[in-house]
């Protein structure tokens, strides 16, 4: 819409030779289209015989500065234009090429411009151009030269505007120098500007970005005159530092809210990891009739991802369209990370093959979709692809290469990558990417490798790598080493129930009961409880949530109906319960019972109930998922002819005519 409206006010003004230029410029400036369209305009401009005047370089050069680094030709080009046109004494032009300078990082131009400027002989520039000075060096992200350039302009004696105060007070929010900022505001007070409302709402802001919310706050409740930016500014701090009740309180008090407000509240509980209130709190932006923009989608689309709701991600895609939100790489990236993280994989390869522009965060986030999914060597391909793409992988991409190594049992890929990192691309592996090695190394059963590359960490071994070393052995039926992990893991984490868990699993599979019953009676002594099993599922656009043995929702009288025809079905197929990580003193009926009703399988009941026989049934748990869960879904998939997706804490399993993705590894 805009840009139609913009064409048209271009072929209008073709007909008026003395105002083309500057009007035509301005408008590309002003609506952000950069410099090739501004800089086109100058040149038709010329072509068509009119000279510039004051009013078309400052516009020009405001559309060259967005550019940055990328226009310093150019910006070098329009510079002896406005030299060669005589315009190099305007204030205006003066003022526009100090910004432009500054913005793109060439501070000494920038400064030579300013002291070089009309009227600075015998005394200092005037404020317009140190302003131009400090807001440029904002535009580039040099925080510490936009501050500094403010201590120059008070040592040399020019008078502070409330715009210069605006922007020096942005810069030290931004660079987190609560101590000058502080200074700066005394300075404020001193001079009698405050309460200017620019100026009282940058001081609120900067307060916020150096997380000093008590400050913040105090300015803020003490305003006579508050704005939407007074709001947005304390609601974003408190976001920040975690308060995100706090910031809710106000929220719903806000006279007004725009878009900004809305995304910041949505973005906090993302933050935070309350996704289904981020979602909720989208469903009330729309019930308002606030316009989401690509950022709110961005929060919106990761919340979706988190809690597995393709349906409200798909949702929240149709809704861009229709509102003419642009689909930027941001956008593009979290929807494949979605897809990815929904088990659906070729929906992510979809947006991957329709976005024109990819950056290193496009591939990453393709390739570590494809490698949780089961899809390791397609992952590894990706790599290649992208390498030829000229694009620079970094430390994530490779955990991205390591997982798809360990999901496809490539043991000498798996070296060879880890080797790539260090020797080629000069990443030092964090203990994510030992994890992966010896993920990669335990499936493949070498698990004396695996512990010796333990042994050679550069870094202590977490938990988390102690755990993935004792799975392997429960998996292989080591107890030598498993016993080793265990030990090292319960030293790290002495009440960790999946350590205990894993090494009954793994004494069970030797037949060595009377460790098994040992275990027992540790976890018995110790009184340590398992973290009770969640399990989310979407159905028409709404998160379910169980939990084992739960029968708090609406439908629970239908659920566990459904769930006894299952399981007599399931019977009947030849399943037997496998009661080996059920650790309560209860008979064996009573174990079997316990299991019956874990969360994964109240969900799968519901979504057999709830949705038509072609549906996949995608299920996200926050555990991981026990052998029986695990055997009782293959068999599920296989009798129903339902494709079940189960991401839980450890990996993805695509259940499909009676197997795993997984191949009974996990």
């Amino acid at each position: 819409m805009v840009r139609a409206l913009l064409s048209r006010a271009r072929d209008m003004l073709d007909g008026i030779p003395h105002r083309w230029g500057s009007a035509a410029i301005a408008s590309s400036s002003a609506s952000g289209h950069g410099a090739e369209d501004a800089v086109a305009g100058y040149v038709r401009m010329l072509g068509a015989g009119v000279r510039p005047d004051a009013y078309t370089f400052p516009s020009l050069l405001k559309a060259v500065a967005r550019g940055a680094a990328a226009a310093a030709e150019v910006g070098g080009a329009v510079h002896a234009h406005v030299v060669k046109f005589g315009m190099e004494s305007s204030a205006h032009a003066a003022s526009s090429l100090i910004v432009m300078y500054a913005a793109m990082g060439d501070a000494a131009a920038a400064r030579a411009l300013l002291e070089a400027c009309p009227g600075a002989t015998g005394g200092a520039p005037p404020p317009v151009m140190w302003n131009a000075l400090i807001s440029g060096h904002n535009r580039s992200g040099r925080f510490d030269l936009s501050c500094r350039s403010f201590a120059d302009m008070v040592r040399a004696g020019a008078m502070a505007t409330p715009v210069t105060y605006v922007s020096v007070i942005s810069a030290c929010g931004k660079g987190k120098d609560l101590l000058l900022g502080m200074q700066v505001h005394k300075r404020v007070v001193g001079c009698g500007m405050f309460p200017d409302l620019r100026v009282g709402n940058a001081l609120v802001d900067m307060y916020a970005e150096c997380g000093d919310m008590d400050a913040a706050l105090v300015l803020f409740e003490g305003m006579l005159v508050r704005s939407m930016a007074s709001w947005t500014s304390v609601i974003s701090g408190l976001v920040r530092s975690g308060q995100v009740d706090r910031a809710r309180e106000l929220f719903d008090h806000m006279p007004e809210r725009d878009t900004v407000a809305w995304t910041v509240m949505i973005d906090g509980y993302v933050r935070v990891g309350r996704f289904r209130e981020a979602l909720e709190t989208f469903r009330r932006m729309q019930f308002c009739k606030a316009r989401a923009d690509e950022f709110t989608m961005v929060s919106v689309i990761t919340a979706c991802a988190q809690l597995g709701a393709q349906e409200t991600g798909e949702w929240a895609r149709i809704y861009m369209g229709r509102v003419g939100i642009k689909m930027d790489i941001f956008v593009g990236n979290v929807l494949i990370d979605m897809y990815s993280k929904c088990g659906s994989i070729e929906r992510a390869l979809d947006v991957f093959g329709d976005m024109h522009n990819k950056d290193k965060f496009t591939w990453t986030a393709i390739i570590l979709g494809l490698a949780v999914n089961g899809r390791g060597k397609e992952a590894i391909d990706m790599f290649y692809r992208m390498l030829k793409a000229s694009l620079i992988p970094d430390e994530v991409t490779f955990i991205g290469v390591l997982t798809a190594c360990t999901h496809t049992g490539l043991v000498d890929k798996g070296r060879e990558f880890f080797l790539c990192m260090t020797e080629v691309y000069n990443i030092s592996p964090t203990v994510v990417h030992y994890g992966c090695l010896i993920d990669v190394l335990g499936r493949a059963g070498k698990l004396k490798e695996a512990l010796h590359t333990i042994d050679e960490m550069p870094m202590r071994p977490n938990s988390t790598i102690w755990g993935t070393l004792l799975a392997a052995c429960r998996v292989h039926g080591n107890s030598v080493i498993g016993e080793l992990a265990a030990e090292r893991l319960l030293e790290l984490d002495p009440d960790n129930s999946t350590a205990y868990i894993l090494l009954s699993n793994m004494y069970a599979k030797s037949n060595r009961w009377k460790d098994v019953q040992r275990i027992r009676q540790v976890i018995m002594e110790k009184g340590i409880k398992k973290e009770p099993g969640c399990s989310m599922i979407e159905m028409n656009g709404i998160i379910h949530e169980f939990l084992a043995a739960d029968r708090s929702h609406p439908m629970s009288k239908e659920i566990y109906s459904k769930l006894e025809t299952v399981l007599i079905d399931l019977w009947n197929a030849g399943y037997v319960p496998d009661v080996t990580e059920v650790f309560v003193e209860v008979t064996e009926e009573e174990k079997q019972k316990v299991l019956y009703w874990h969360s994964e399988k109240l969900a799968i009941a519901f979504a057999l109930l709830t949705s038509e026989s072609n549906v996949t049934i995608r299920i996200v748990k926050n555990l991981r998922m026990c052998l029986d869960c695990h055997n009782a879904i293959k068999l599920i998939s296989k009798l129903y002819g339902r494709k079940v997706i189960v991401r839980d804490r450890t990996r993805f399993h695509h259940f499909r005519h009676g197997s795993c993705s997984c191949k009974d590894y996990w």
